[in-house]
């Protein structure tokens, strides 16, 4: 290995291979090292086709590696489903009794995230296959969610509703672009944010910092208008962000 695109290639090669529990590139040295408890002869033929002059060093039995790596995850995981749950029911909270189509959107989109992420849970452990089905499983939810909230963008747009509190609107945001930013810097930070469902992960709280801002944005407009149409349009946009991710998850999946 020489450079990064080539690492990429490798685990583009071995992800559709059974047993692989962790790969550790060492790029500057040119090695790579595979935890797994499939077929080494696999394994290597695998890596041969691709062409990049690969040697085997040494195979040797190791125990425990795997097992450290799993709750490294599982207790990152952890920690932003209960952030985005705490969120959800914050902004749930504030979004109904502030009037703000803006906030429920974004209290929708942060229970997608917490359900995201204890499905990811469910897959630490497990084949790549298992991960893959996991994000495309949250792919579909995604959908599911943005379609009911357009349903209620429509019907809040054709009724009488009173005009969102911006005040609230742009506060709770703030905290919550805070939250969003911290649960994607821990994400990056993990050795597993190659693998299908830590992608999903990312890409999810990716959005829902562009979402947050776009509510501060909304409650600015809110408040300078002195109409909730941009309350609505944030909350149409939040939808649409919705899919795209999710679709982008779902090529994840395949």
């Amino acid at each position: 290995m020489d450079c990064p695109s080539e690492e990429s290639l490798i685990r583009m090669k071995l992800d559709t291979i059974e047993g692989i529990k962790m790969l550790e590139f060492n790029i500057p040295d040119r090695k790579l090292i595979v935890i797994h408890d499939g077929n080494l002869a696999e394994i290597e033929n695998a890596i041969n086709n691709l062409k990049l002059g690969d040697k085997l060093i040494s195979s040797e039995k190791v125990e425990g590696v795997k097992i450290q790596e799993d709750k490294n995850q599982s207790k990152l995981l952890w920690t932003v489903l209960i952030i985005n749950f705490a969120f959800f029911s914050i902004e749930i909270i504030t979004g109904w009794f502030s009037k703000s189509m803006g906030l429920v959107a974004d209290s929708l989109d942060m229970l997608a995230d917490s359900i995201v992420y204890g499905l990811s849970l469910f897959a630490v452990g497990k084949t790549a296959v298992s991960k893959k089905k996991v994000a495309s499983l949250a792919g579909y939810f995604q959908i599911l969610l943005a379609v009911i909230g357009f349903i209620e963008v429509i019907r809040r747009f054709f009724g009488s509703e009173a005009l969102p509190n911006f005040s609230t609107m742009i506060l709770v945001s703030i905290f919550a672009l805070v939250a969003n930013a911290l649960c994607l810097l821990l994400l990056q930070k993990s050795k597993s944010n190659h693998e299908a469902h830590m992608k999903a992960s990312m890409i999810f709280t990716s959005n829902d910092i562009i979402i947050n801002l776009g509510v501060i944005v909304a409650g600015l407009c809110v408040m300078l208008l002195n109409s909730g149409i941009p309350d609505l349009i944030i909350g149409s946009i939040v939808f649409i962000l919705v899919i795209k991710g999710a679709l982008k998850i779902l090529q994840l999946g395949k």
